[in-house]
């Protein structure tokens, strides 16, 4: 195992559990994203540098995040004030959240990388000018669909896909993870194929970090809002 992903759940006292397709939208309309999204990274960086272990943590990032000139310097405040070294975090951004402000983005995505922290194009193949923007932004990793990579190993035209994509990376110096691996069959096409690094419901569902479950020991106890899925396996 290589890092967890952290991920964002809300668990309503009357409605249960509401999913982030619903909420996440409304934040943004509201203008309380870029709050709850520097909430998410300063609990989920909090938590990772508590671990013994050095594994990375993977955040989300919004359009309204990636566009935000304050952005990068608010990374790097997280970074000072959590101790987690910038190696450690990877920030996932997809393709749709770069398009809004090209220039913008690029700049945000340039000082990110300054600061030494990973930058993952998240569902890639979902978005627009994926080919173009592989060579326009400065990704240290691509992380396929899982729409793509479920019944890969029973879906030629899914299964060419990722061949390709794979190819892609491979080309391009650029490690690719699979997500959305649920079962043997998958894992093991993918391991076939080249692929090093994945991820899903294969290896655990989204929980509270449970170090007697992941064998990470934290310095203090995992905060009851935030969930975690393992992030990245080995293949």
């Amino acid at each position: 195992m290589l890092g967890f992903e952290a991920l964002l759940r809300w668990t309503h006292p009357e409605r249960g559990r509401v999913p982030p397709d619903l909420f996440i939208p409304v934040a943004e309309e509201r203008g309380t994203i870029s709050a709850i999204g520097m909430w998410v990274l300063r609990t989920a960086c909090r938590e990772a540098a508590g671990w013994e272990a050095p594994l990375r943590v993977a955040v989300n990032v919004s359009a309204v995040q990636v566009h935000d000139p304050a952005f990068a310097a608010q990374v790097l405040a997280v970074l000072l004030e959590t101790g987690l070294p910038a190696a450690r975090l990877e920030l996932e951004i997809t393709e749709t959240a770069l398009i809004r402000n090209f220039d913008r983005a690029v700049a945000t995505l340039r000082q990110l990388k300054t600061l030494g922290v990973g930058i993952a194009m998240d569902d890639f193949g979902t978005g627009y000018s994926s080919l173009a923007n592989l060579r326009a932004f400065p990704f240290d990793r691509i992380k396929i669909d899982q729409s793509f990579v479920r019944n890969v190993d029973t879906n030629a035209q899914t299964a060419a896909i990722v061949r390709a994509v794979l190819g892609l990376g491979s080309g391009l110096g650029l490690p690719v993870v699979a997500e959305g691996v649920e079962t043997p069959e998958e894992l093991a096409f993918l391991k076939a194929a080249g692929c090093a690094e994945v991820q899903g419901y294969l290896f655990g569902r989204p929980a509270p970090l449970n170090p007697h479950e992941t064998g990470i020991v934290p310095k203090a106890d995992p905060r009851p809002d935030q969930a975690a899925g393992p992030r990245w396996a080995a293949a």
